[in-house]
């Protein structure tokens, strides 16, 4: 091979074998991305919303690099505690495969319990207060520019309106696939939920949203988080698989960061080339939003 040739493979080589370390370093010990699959940290956040994760907030376990998986070593470096009230990010504890974020709920040493919808921490209800209106909104994809119309209340796009005028609670507005909504036919519609402010014992005051106080994890045994684990639960109360269920409690090296803030967000998914759908589809007003 000739030496301009050689060099030149060399400097692509190169320029790919450093690009990738430099990206690896930066997602494992600065921010890594993260997106939201599921709803069940609404109202905090919304399926679509693209976050930003501080890999440095809690220090680092082996868990925050590639191949955390291989067990190469247990415990943490330049470890700090999570704080109950934080938006987490970790590995479930029963499939590795998976990361998810919950709210920090329950520390060693700590009883978490669920009684009729109420959270009770170390024997005492948490305060739960402002009860208000809040609709979550699953829509065939065919609706998005069409709309949505129930009685006094209209669905167009990313906005609600009740009696033409915006409407005087919060939502949240997802558009699935026609297909989808065809074969999950239940899954789909217009879902009304009661939101509350949330006050835990050390005074983080967050949003959670609530269907009944009679679901399944409404009513659930005293948990004691054991040492060197935590107790997680998502905003959106009857609709999380997290701590109370299969999630379980999650060890401490299974921490992957703090949620930081919301860098991008839509309501579907669409090419970002497909200009003519930015309109109906982002959520503008979510860009750069801090979660807390």
């Amino acid at each position: 091979m000739p030496a301009k040739n050689k060099n030149t493979a060399r400097e692509w080589f190169n320029t790919i074998f450093y690009g990738a370390l430099i990206a690896i370093v930066f997602r494992s010990l600065l921010l890594e991305p993260f997106n939201i699959p599921s709803g069940s940290m609404i109202p905090t956040l919304h399926v679509g919303d693209h976050i930003f994760v501080e890999k440095w907030s809690y220090g680092y376990s082996r868990y925050s690099f590639p191949f955390g998986s291989w067990k190469l070593w247990n415990g943490r470096f330049l470890a700090r505690e999570p704080r109950v009230g934080d938006v987490v990010v970790f590995r479930n504890p029963t499939n590795e495969g998976q990361d998810y974020i919950k709210r920090l709920i329950g520390v060693p040493g700590d009883t978490v319990q669920m009684i009729n919808g109420r959270l009770h921490i170390n024997g005492v209800a948490v305060k739960r207060e402002n009860p208000r209106p809040y609709v979550v909104a699953m829509l065939p994809k065919s609706l998005r520019s069409v709309g949505y119309y129930q009685d006094n209340m209209s669905i167009k796009g990313n906005k609600v309106w009740v009696n033409n005028e915006p409407a005087p609670f919060n939502y949240t507005i997802e558009y699935k696939s026609d297909r989808f909504c065809h074969e999950y036919a239940g899954a789909c519609g217009v879902f009304k939920l009661t939101e509350y402010d949330e006050t835990l014992p050390n005074g983080v005051v967050h949003s959670i949203i609530e269907a009944t106080d009679d679901a399944p994890l409404d009513n659930t045994p005293a948990y004691t988080v054991p040492e060197n684990h935590f107790f997680f639960m998502g905003d959106n109360r009857d609709n999380s698989a997290d701590s109370r269920a299969h999630v379980g409690f999650v060890p401490r090296d299974n921490v992957l960061g703090r949620a930081w803030f919301i860098w991008y967000s839509h309501n579907y998914y669409a090419p970002m080339l497909a200009l003519w759908t930015w309109g109906s589809k982002m959520r503008w007003g979510r860009f750069g939003m801090g979660i807390n």
